[in-house]
């Protein structure tokens, strides 16, 4: 199994700070669940600290919505929430 990233998924990692490693750990590692339009998604939390818009946060949560591309997922889109 690979990970695929369309481009909007690429866009929306740069604005929302998450790296491909971090998408693909989680889609290889995370929490699966039914996503809308009959995608799936993936959620996992990251350990941090992480910097982002200047305030600093413990934590970090990556959900990649994806969907069967044969035997690869190709993630659609990612949110990211800081904790």
């Amino acid at each position: 199994m690979s990970v695929r990233l369309h481009p909007h998924a690429v866009e929306r990692m740069a604005e929302r700070g998450a790296s491909e490693a971090e998408v693909a750990a989680a889609v290889e590692y995370g929490e699966r669940f039914a996503a809308r339009f009959s995608r799936t998604g993936f959620r996992r939390n990251f350990a941090g600290p992480f910097r982002w818009r200047g305030r600093t946060f413990g934590a970090k949560q990556i959900e990649a919505i994806a969907v069967e591309d044969g035997p690869d997922w190709l993630v659609i889109t990612v949110l990211v929430r800081y904790l």
